[in-house]
C-alpha cells in the first residue's frame, strides 16, 4: 500500500460526520457585517474568475489572485515572461490574527500547457529571469520564492520564533496552491543547499503539493554533537597532497596573524566594517581561517589544487589573495553577516550546524573553535535562540519512512555531503545520487551519462511529459530535452556564495 493510499485513507476515516440540522439565526447586529462580507466576496469571485480564465493574460491572471501584487514586469530575450510579485503571507499561519508581510516571489512564465517548478533557494530572491536544472529539463514554468525573514520577506518588527521550518512550508503551500488555479499542469519542486533542504521540508509537510522533488546537496544535519563524519571528510576528501597543503597555508594564516591581521582590520575598517556581533575583528579573522578548507572543497574542484599557495615560500600578499579568494576578507563582519541573519538563526535553533576536527591548529588558536564556528556567534545578542533537538530527526525518520519522488544529488567533494539524506523502507521511488568529485554546485548534468539519463527520466516522469518510464527514457536521451545554455540557463548556473 503506498503512502499516498494510506494517507488518502486515514484522511477519510477522519472526516467527521456532519448532521444536518437546523441552521442557526443570524443575529441582527452582525447582518451589516454580513452584508459587507457579501461585496467583498462578489469581488474576491470577480478575481478568481480572471485568474481562473485561461483566456485572460498572464499578468492580468497573476494579478487577480488575492494577496497578490505584480510589482515589476521585466523582459526576456527568450520568449518568457518574468515578473517580480509580493504575496501577503501570515507571520504565523497557525495564529493568522497576529498580522501579516509581504514575501517576495517571481513567476517565470512558459505556458499553460507546461508543468511548473517551485523554486525554494533558501535565501534571498534572485531578480534576474533564470532557470534551476529541473525547469530546463521540463521547459516548464518556474515559480521563485525568498524563504521568509531574509529582507525584504521580514516582518516588521520581526518576532524571530516564527522563522522556522514549519512556518516556512506552509508559506509555499499557500503560494503553490494559489498558483495552482493558473498553472494546473505537475508541479515539481526543488532547490540546491540550503534550498534543497527547504524543499525537502516542504515535502514533509506537504508531501502531495507537487508530483515530484530534486534537492541538490542539501546536508541532513541530525545530530549536532556528532562531528565524525565532517572529520572524517576532511582526512580523506582529495588526495593527500592537496589535504597537506591546504592544511599548511590554513596553519601559515594563523602563524602569520600578526602581519596578515592588521592588514585585515585596515580592509574591513576602509570597507566600514565593524565586529558587533562575532566580537572582535581576532575573532573573526580566526573564524575565517578556519573555514577556509571547507570553503575551497565547497566551491572549488582537485584541479584547484594546484592553485593553493605554498605555505613555506609565499608571500603575505600571494597568501593573503588567496584568503580573500576563498573566505571574503569583510565576509564576518556585521555588514557581512547581516544578509545571513535569518540562515544562521534558523542554524541555531533547528537546522545546526557543522565542525570538525581542528586539533592540527590548537597550539595557534586565540579561541574555543567549537564555540567559534557555533552559529550562535554569528546572530546578533539580541535576538534569542533555543535549539530544538528534535526538528531534524523528525525529517529524517518521514524521509527514511514516507517520502515518495524525491531525487537527492550531492557532490562527492563537497564537505555538505559527508551527512547526507538516506533512503529508508518507507522511501518510495526515491533515489540518491553522487557527482564523482563534484563539490557544491553539483547537479543531474554532472553524474556520470547513465545515471543522469535515468534521474532525467525520473524528471519528466514526474512531470507528467511521459505515460510511463520506457518513454521517459527515451525522452532523456534527446539531446532536445537540454537546450543549449542561453541567457536564463546561465544565470540559473551560477553557483550564489551562501554560508550553506
Amino acid at each position: 500500500m503506498s503512502t499516498r493510499f494510506r494517507r488518502l485513507l486515514v484522511s477519510a476515516l477522519l472526516i467527521p460526520l456532519l448532521t444536518a440540522g437546523g441552521g442557526l439565526a443570524t443575529p441582527a447586529f452582525a447582518r451589516t457585517a454580513d452584508s459587507a462580507q457579501a461585496a467583498d466576496s462578489a469581488q474576491s469571485a470577480q478575481a478568481r474568475d480572471v485568474a481562473a480564465d485561461p483566456t485572460a493574460d498572464i499578468k492580468d491572471r497573476l494579478a487577480a489572485i488575492p494577496g497578490m501584487t505584480i510589482t515589476e514586469e521585466k523582459s526576456t530575450t527568450t520568449g518568457h515572461r518574468y515578473f517580480l510579485l509580493t504575496y501577503t503571507q501570515p507571520i504565523d499561519h497557525f495564529r493568522p490574527w497576529l498580522g501579516t508581510f509581504q514575501q517576495r516571489i517571481s513567476v517565470l512564465h512558459r505556458g499553460y500547457d507546461r508543468p511548473t517548478v517551485f523554486y525554494t533557494n533558501g535565501y534571498t530572491l534572485g531578480t534576474t529571469p533564470s532557470r534551476t536544472e529541473p525547469t530546463r529539463l521540463v521547459d516548464g514554468n518556474q515559480v521563485s520564492i525568498e524563504y521568509r525573514f531574509f529582507t525584504p520577506s521580514r516582518p516588521d518588527p520581526a518576532d524571530w520564533s516564527k522563522a522556522g521550518i514549519r512556518q516556512a512550508a506552509a508559506d509555499s503551500h499557500r503560494i503553490v496552491t494559489a498558483l495552482k488555479e493558473i498553472y494546473q499542469r505537475e508541479w515539481l519542486s526543488t532547490g540546491a543547499s540550503k534550498g534543497g533542504m527547504s524543499s525537502t521540508y516542504y515535502r514533509r509537510f506537504y508531501p502531495d503539493d507537487v508530483a515530484g522533488t530534486i534537492a541538490y546537496v542539501a546536508p541532513n544535519n541530525t545530530d549536532v554533537s556528532d562531528d565524525t563524519p565532517y572529520s572524517e571528510f576532511f582526512r580523506n576528501v582529495g588526495t593527500p597532497e592537496c589535504r597537506a597543503a591546504l592544511n599548511a597555508v590554513q596553519r601559515e594564516l594563523l602563524v602569520r596573524r600578526d602581519r596578515l591581521e592588521p592588514r585585515y582590520e585596515t580592509d574591513n575598517k576602509a570597507a566600514g566594517s565593524t565586529f558587533n556581533v562575532i566580537g572582535s575583528a581576532d575573532r573573526a579573522y580566526e573564524g575565517s581561517v578556519l573555514d577556509v578548507v571547507w570553503g575551497f572543497w565547497q566551491y572549488s574542484m582537485a584541479a584547484d589544487c594546484a592553485k593553493v599557495p605554498v605555505a613555506a615560500t609565499a608571500t603575505d600578499d600571494e597568501l593573503y589573495k588567496w584568503f580573500d579568494a576563498q573566505e571574503g576578507v569583510t565576509g564576518s563582519s556585521d555588514q557581512g553577516l547581516a544578509k545571513y541573519t535569518a540562515y544562521y538563526y534558523q542554524a541555531a535553533t533547528e537546522l545546526g550546524a557543522p565542525y570538525f576536527d581542528v586539533s592540527y591548529l590548537k597550539d595557534l588558536l586565540h579561541y574555543d573553535y567549537k564555540e567559534l564556528y557555533s552559529p550562535r556567534a554569528y546572530v546578533p545578542k539580541e535576538i534569542p535562540t533555543t535549539f530544538n533537538p528534535r526538528a531534524m530527526p523528525d525529517i529524517d525518520r518521514w524521509v527514511k519512512r514516507s517520502a515518495e519522488r524525491i531525487i537527492f544529488v550531492y557532490g562527492g567533494n563537497d564537505p555538505w555531503g559527508a551527512k547526507p539524506f538516506e533512503l529508508g523502507r518507507g522511501s518510495e521511488d526515491c533515489y540518491v545520487y553522487t557527482v564523482p568529485g563534484g563539490n557544491h554546485g553539483s547537479n543531474i548534468g554532472k553524474l556520470p551519462a547513465d545515471e543522469s539519463a535515468e534521474a532525467t527520466a525520473k524528471v519528466l516522469e514526474w512531470a507528467g511529459l511521459a505515460a510511463d518510464q520506457d518513454t521517459a527514457r527515451s525522452l532523456a536521451k534527446s539531446q532536445q530535452q537540454i537546450p543549449p545554455f542561453g541567457p536564463l540557463d546561465e544565470e540559473g548556473q551560477k553557483l550564489e556564495r551562501h554560508p550553506l
